[in-house]
């Protein structure tokens, strides 16, 4: 089985040996067995930390959005997890993974099975079950990216039948490719954690819905207004959540966890990500002072997550000056692209496309600097972009012509808390809270 081997930049085959309470000379003294646990202990562990980042979505987008709104995304992201979970399992995972041929996998449901204990041992010294658990939460977090941009004006169901095709067609496929050994991996493009496919994916997809669904009554054109929103302390904390979650993200992306190199690894990816993050706050916090006179915390907020998207499709080979600099770059780079995404009139609630496809490009093509072919990473961007936005529009518009993805005036103004859930996320408000 050689799904997490693949994944890995850097090394052909996922280099597994176990921590021991007695130092070891060689790898080849290490029994597969605690191989096989320590290993598979990473997966599970660090995927649980990636699980905890749907947390941190919800919240940072429940804090976005207007007060009228917040029960509704609430729902959107605890229906969107559980959709991928299911048709990660029903279809995703092989098509990403089993047999891939170059450009897709197999059509067959995954079963964990049919693979015995120790086949699984002698192929990939880790449990099946725990890799796909760990890849499964990666396809959770793109779907929520494209959850916060098309908040407020979205059809619950249409969204919810827009993430099963995501999940379970549209992130597998292109994820073969790369992960799953087909021809970007063969070309050697690198991405160790998934700035392009995980982060980018989820902006081309989230890109592709905002043109279809158009924006925010109000928020363009003459008499339109910014929409700021209701709950800043929420939205903080959603960060936060995703920062701690980041390191699972990252981290586990190691695959391994049985050597002390692995362990040595990992504590060093753990520093890049938290630099490349931090450099994001400071410069967004800078440069907010420097063009509004006003230091602006959702773009702080924004720019944290900017660090921890660009750092991730690299976050082992930089110095740490390197990964303050990628950081440092990505949060720059959402100060510039969330006023110009409003110049062209693309309403992203959250700022997710700045956040998640600006700085998932941006983080790419850093690999360069530990590496890899500038041409290479650039071809790898444009075909799964091209790939993602082409498909996600077409299912956008099929489901806009078949039964529409935008709620009624009626509904925009009185919020989808009340349109579409018949309750209210702070009910104490009263009335007064459909004009927030």
């Amino acid at each position: 089985m050689m799904t997490a081997s693949i994944k890995r930049y850097g090394i052909a085959g996922a280099i597994a040996a176990a921590l021991s309470f007695i130092a070891m000379p060689a790898m080849a003294d290490v029994p597969l067995e605690t191989q096989y646990i320590f290993n598979s202990l990473s997966f599970l562990m660090h995927g649980f930390l990636v699980m905890w980042m749907a947390a941190g979505f919800a919240m940072l987008e429940a804090g976005l959005v207007r007060s009228k709104n917040t029960a509704a995304q609430c729902l959107k992201n605890i229906g969107l997890y559980s959709i991928a979970g299911i048709m990660f399992y029903l279809l995703g995972y092989n098509l990403m993974y089993m047999d891939v041929s170059g450009y897709i996998g197999s059509f067959a449901i995954w079963d964990a099975g049919t693979i015995a204990a120790a086949d699984t041992l002698e192929g990939g010294e880790y449990s099946a079950g725990s890799d796909w658990f760990f890849q499964m939460v990666f396809v959770a977090a793109t779907a929520s990216i494209v959850s916060g941009t098309v908040a407020e004006r979205v059809k619950l169901w249409p969204f919810f039948a827009f993430c099963v095709v995501l999940t379970a067609i549209i992130y597998p496929i292109q994820g073969s490719w790369t992960w799953g050994g087909g021809w970007l991996s063969e070309m050697g493009f690198s991405d160790f954690a998934g700035s392009t496919i995980v982060h980018s994916v989820g902006g081309w997809a989230a890109l592709a819905g905002a043109i279809v669904i158009g924006a925010r009554k109000g928020r363009y054109g003459d008499g339109g207004h910014p929409m700021p929103g209701a709950n800043l302390p929420l939205a903080t904390l959603g960060t936060f959540i995703l920062w701690m979650g980041w390191f699972g993200f990252n981290g586990g992306s190691q695959l391994a966890m049985g050597t002390m190199q692995d362990i040595s690894d990992i504590g060093t990816i753990y520093i890049n990500t938290n630099l490349a993050a931090a450099a994001g706050v400071i410069v967004a916090m800078i440069l907010t002072q420097i063009l509004y006179k006003k230091i602006d915390l959702t773009m702080a907020l924004n720019g944290a997550l900017a660090g921890l998207v660009s750092i991730t499709a690299e976050p082992l080979a930089p110095s740490p000056m390197l990964a303050i600099f990628i950081g440092a770059v990505g949060g720059a780079l959402v100060v510039f692209a969330v006023p110009l995404l409003d110049k062209l009139k693309i309403d992203d609630v959250v700022g997710a496309i700045s956040v998640h496809l600006v700085c998932g490009i941006w983080g790419t093509l850093a690999v360069v600097f530990s590496g890899a072919d500038f041409v290479v990473q650039l071809t790898g961007i444009v075909a799964i972009g091209a790939f993602v936005f082409i498909t996600s529009f077409i299912v956008w518009t099929v489901l806009k012509l078949v039964v529409g993805v935008r709620v009624s005036e009626e509904a925009e103004m009185l919020g989808l808390d009340k349109a579409d859930l018949g309750m209210e996320a702070y009910p104490e408000f009263g009335a007064g809270s459909a004009s927030k």
